[in-house]
């Protein structure tokens, strides 16, 4: 399904005798409330949303249409952050995710902030959102991730799965990240992580041919993508070097992300990039 579709959904709402749903909730057509579940007073569930048994939803949230929420999972709760002081954050969650058992999903930290979810992802059994985490559309997350504070993580990347993810650090798209690795600094677009302490072990070709990325403009953004890796991991030059060789190129899309992303990942204040397997 794609993220921007929505399924179609039953018009009538139900909600188990046994749920907990505060009045001021606003509830979508076409709702299924579990057995236990506790739906708090600045909740909004969009139409079509499946929320199972003992799953807890707190704080203020807003949920779009069909999403499927699994038993014991917490989203919207006080964020594990000692300098929390109550303010009125948020978790926005967009359309058609699929979250399951025990997933738990913390609002921000302080002002007007939030935690975001976008549309399409799957958060397997166990896995961790910290607060103010920003997660694009179509994401895998595998059972166990821990994802601490602050982490961004871009469209259609893949998450193995028992692993820890640094807050600040930043994923990019389509990069996927083996399990059991330890992700302590930035992850490039379109690449493979793996390893303990985590290395790039190269593109993440299975996933762009996926993408139908591969295929686009004749197998030009592909094959950019492959020079480019020559160029920042392959050469003798220092990656700031490279970097600047590379913005001699006529980029295309795909070449044009990555080396945005590499030239953000090394600003002062940010973890920079991880670096590749010798």
């Amino acid at each position: 399904m794609h993220a921007a579709e929505a399924p179609d959904v039953p018009m009538s709402t139900a909600i188990h005798p046994t749920a907990v749903v505060d009045p001021a909730a606003r509830i979508g057509a076409g709702v299924e409330i579990g057995p236990y579940a506790v739906i708090g007073a600045d909740v909004e569930l969009g139409d079509g949303c499946r929320i199972g048994p003992h799953v807890v939803i707190d704080g203020r949230v807003r949920m779009g249409r069909g999403n499927r929420v699994f038993p014991g999972a917490c989203i919207g709760l006080e964020p594990q952050d000692l300098k929390y002081s109550g303010d009125p954050t948020e978790v926005v969650i967009g359309d058609n995710n699929t979250i399951r058992e025990c997933v738990t999903i913390n609002r921000a930290t302080a002002g007007d902030e939030r935690t975001q979810l976008g549309s399409g992802n799957l958060l397997m059994a166990y896995s961790h959102i910290g607060h103010n985490c920003l997660l694009g559309d179509r994401i895998v997350i595998a059972n166990g991730v821990a994802v601490a504070g602050h982490v961004v993580i871009g469209d259609r990347a893949v998450i193995g799965g028992v692993l820890g993810i640094h807050q600040f650090v930043h994923i990019g798209t389509m990069a996927m990240v083996g399990g059991m690795s330890r992700i302590d600094r930035d992850v490039p677009p379109f690449t493979m992580v793996e390893g303990h302490p985590g290395r790039l072990r190269g593109l993440n070709k299975l996933g762009i041919r996926r993408s139908g990325l591969a295929e686009r403009d004749g197998g030009a953004q592909m094959r950019q993508l492959q020079d480019l890796w020559t160029l920042l991991y392959r050469s003798d030059r220092v990656l700031a070097e490279a970097l600047a060789a590379a913005r001699e190129l006529d980029l295309l899309e795909a070449g044009e992300l990555l080396v945005s992303f590499l030239e953000a990942s090394t600003a002062q204040g940010r973890r920079g990039p991880l670096p590749p397997q010798r």
